[in-house]
């Protein structure tokens, strides 16, 4: 059963779409991803612009983050003032993200630039989550888990001014750090359509040092507010969300949700970790093929009346 998409200019299948929503939503709720990493890839691989995938599928990431965040605030595991500071970073970084997006479209390079920049994200990511799990499960034992914070202690973020006592996470440290990762965050996810989880949560766990119990919910949350930033950006200056494909997308998603979080609870964290790392890395393959590949018509041109 097709549907035609008015912005993106093109029929799908309607069950693939709930589906990948559903798949996006799934591995949020495990990993505490937005999944707009794995999603916006997808959607150019099944032919939807560059342009319109990045901005149309951060509405899938606020429903399906949304979702997670209440679930792990239920359990108590969500930093909000953490999280505040992510975002005040965040939203700079997207005002400054949707000016580069925008001069990259004016300059026609931004499909490149989109294909570019997973291909380089995914690979390092990928490759060292892998690297990283697979020690991990050698050791019949999560290495993410055995970071620890001993009383005391003092990290390279204690030395910068501004601290702030984070009580959730048991942390004082300077609000810098957080504040320019969340700005990080914010630039990707406007020129990426990514929600930034699969960089923000390893940095939070082994940067910011938070206890892992913490993290996968304060990103979440964060995630929320900087993906509707990103999209509320692109609607007005680029007019590239697709309403009818953002529906379909969150449909699935909030399905997908449901099953992650009571999924995730069966599996260890390794091995969460080591099944994610190789599911970036074939998508990174996949994109590094398109780009290498010359297309099949690089000189077709379409003229109206004539068939």
């Amino acid at each position: 059963m097709e549907i035609y998409l008015p912005i993106a200019e093109m029929p799908v299948n309607i069950f693939l779409i709930i589906g990948l929503g559903a798949a996006v939503g799934f591995l949020s709720a495990m990993f505490g991803v937005g999944g707009g990493f794995i999603l916006t890839p997808f959607l150019m691989f099944i032919g939807i612009p560059p342009a319109v995938a990045v901005a149309t599928q951060s509405t899938q990431i606020i429903a399906s983050s949304l979702q997670g965040v209440i679930a792990h605030w239920r359990r108590g595991n969500v930093d909000f003032k953490m999280g505040g500071v992510l975002l005040a970073g965040g939203i700079l970084g997207s005002i400054a993200g949707i000016q580069v997006f925008n001069a990259l479209k004016a300059a026609g390079q931004a499909d490149l630039f989109i294909s570019l920049s997973y291909v380089i994200f995914l690979g390092s990511i990928g490759g060292l989550m892998f690297w990283e799990s697979l020690q991990a499960v050698r050791h019949g034992g999560s290495s993410v888990g055995a970071v620890r914070r001993e009383p005391g202690g003092h990290y390279w973020v204690h030395g910068w001014p501004l601290k702030v006592r984070f009580q959730r996470s048991k942390l004082y440290i300077s609000a810098i750090p957080p504040a320019l990762l969340g700005f990080l965050i914010g630039v990707l996810s406007v020129v990426m359509g990514i929600g930034g989880g699969f960089i923000l949560v390893p940095a939070m766990i082994y940067l910011l040092r938070m206890p892992s119990a913490i993290v996968v919910g304060t990103s979440l949350f964060q995630i929320i507010f900087v993906a509707a930033i990103a999209t509320f950006l692109h609607a007005v200056t680029n007019q590239t969300v697709d309403a009818i494909l953002a529906m379909l997308l969150i449909f699935g998603g909030m399905v997908g949700v449901q099953f992650g979080l009571r999924f995730g609870s069966r599996l260890r964290s390794e091995q969460m970790r080591l099944f994610l790392a190789i599911l970036v890395l074939g998508i990174c393959a996949r994109l590094a093929v398109d780009l290498v590949l010359a297309p099949s018509d690089p000189f077709g041109v379409i003229i109206e009346g004539v068939e």
